[in-house]
């Protein structure tokens, strides 16, 4: 893979960086990537080639690239990070995956360093407000550690446009209360490898770092939030032994609070009670009915307005459809795709929403983990006993569904 013409342009109130993507050992097509913010940060925008190379390395190493090579000076300390990235993603997935070898120049002089400015991620979900409220409840204003910007990414999971906006809207709200400057970003990153799976497992945090990165004149340090809690790590592809792999002498990445489990995040977040009207957890878009923020039909709605339920705060949010969850609902939406972080998410819900006198709540609960442990265990028999021959059926039924859906909206 080769990263070449990195430039700066603008487009009406855009302001834009982008660099040209060759694929050398695939066959996919030249890609252009890029990051847009819009005009009142122009000035803080760079084409800094650390980006672009974190944006880049992990599509590389999925597709097979034995290098990628970037004409521009990168910085050790983000070299050695990268290969260490890779290293930890070949180990966890795909041992015999080769390592690609990354050829730059060397940065020999650091740039001189930005005064010292913390940013954050900031898509409203709970782990992002946690990150915001914590860090508002740990440091005065003044602290260097005490975050002034939050990160909006639209290209990730949001591509309406018109959504995003109402987001940005909603985000606004937040960030007025808390006094951080909102910074939309519009990149493409994604198409580098659209695939979802391999978004979660090995893509999202160094896709999150490249965003950090093309803000280095602004910012010197930038937390990403954690996804899980530090009793139910495992690997994925935002991790504490990762994402810091991401820094270079330009910005320090860290990740942030992996002490607190879901359920305590919420808490703290459903003390807020700006954070509480305007929480975003939904990522299934497509779903979402107009003025809303979240659909209140998908695991992750019905899973965090649960944890909502047994905080006994559900009715006082303005954030989903309804302020009710139903046993039947829950239990037709909700699974556990994530152990054993998932399961815990549920299972922390049990004496909370019995407290509450939710007994339903807590049979359906039960229920889905139940069904996961029935599930995996006939999967566990397939695989032991039948080779995976009822889940390779089960695949090519799922594909001819799949081909015969697409033939009838065609």
């Amino acid at each position: 893979m080769r990263i070449e013409n990195l430039r700066s342009e603008t487009n009406g109130n855009l302001s834009k960086v982008a660099a040209t993507v060759i694929w050398e050992d695939s066959d996919r097509l030249t890609q252009e990537i890029y990051f847009q913010t819009t005009e009142p940060f122009a000035n803080d925008l760079s084409c800094n080639p650390h980006a672009f190379l974190i944006a880049c390395i992990m599509p590389a190493m999925r597709q097979g690239e034995a290098r990628v090579s970037i004409n521009a000076p990168i910085c050790p300390d983000l070299h050695n990070g990268l290969i260490t990235a890779m290293s930890w993603i070949r180990q966890w997935y795909k041992p015999e995956r080769q390592l690609v070898q990354i050829e730059a120049k060397v940065l020999a002089t650091p740039k001189p360093r930005t005064a010292e400015r913390a940013g954050f991620f900031f898509s409203g979900g709970i782990d992002s407000l946690t990150t915001l409220r914590a860090n508002r409840l740990d440091f005065l204003l003044e602290h260097p550690r005490s975050i002034k910007d939050g990160l909006l990414i639209h290209g990730l999971e949001v591509e309406d446009s018109q959504l995003f906006e109402q987001i940005v809207g909603s985000m606004l709200n937040i960030a007025q209360d808390a006094g951080v400057t909102l910074i939309p970003v519009y990149t493409n990153i994604r198409q580098l490898n659209p695939d979802w799976e391999f978004w979660g497992k090995e893509f999202q945090g160094s896709v999150l770092a490249a965003v950090a990165h093309v803000f280095a004149q602004r910012l010197s340090l930038v937390t990403i939030p954690s996804s899980f809690d530090i009793f139910n790590l495992y690997p994925y592809g935002s991790h504490p032994l990762l994402d810091p792999n991401y820094s270079s002498s330009d910005l320090q990445i860290r990740h942030d609070s992996i002490l607190l489990s879901r359920l305590n995040k919420t808490k703290l977040v459903a003390d807020w009670d700006v954070a509480l009207q305007n929480l975003r957890v939904c990522n299934k878009t497509r779903f979402i009915q107009s003025g809303w923020l979240n659909c209140g039909q998908c695991e992750k709605c019905l899973r965090t307005m649960t944890a909502l339920l047994a905080l006994g705060v559900l009715d006082k949010t303005r954030a989903f459809p309804q302020d009710n969850v139903s046993e039947a609902l829950l239990v037709a939406k909700s699974y556990i795709k994530n152990p054993p972080y998932a399961e815990s998410c549920y299972r922390e819900l049990i004496a909370p929403l019995a407290a509450q006198g939710r007994h339903d709540l807590v049979r359906a609960i039960k229920w889905i983990i139940t069904r996961y442990h029935l599930v995996e265990g006939l999967k566990q028999m397939d695989r032991t006993l039948l080779n995976g021959n009822i889940h390779n059926l089960y695949k090519v039924a799922q594909d001819k569904t799949k081909q015969s859906d697409s033939k009838l909206s065609a």
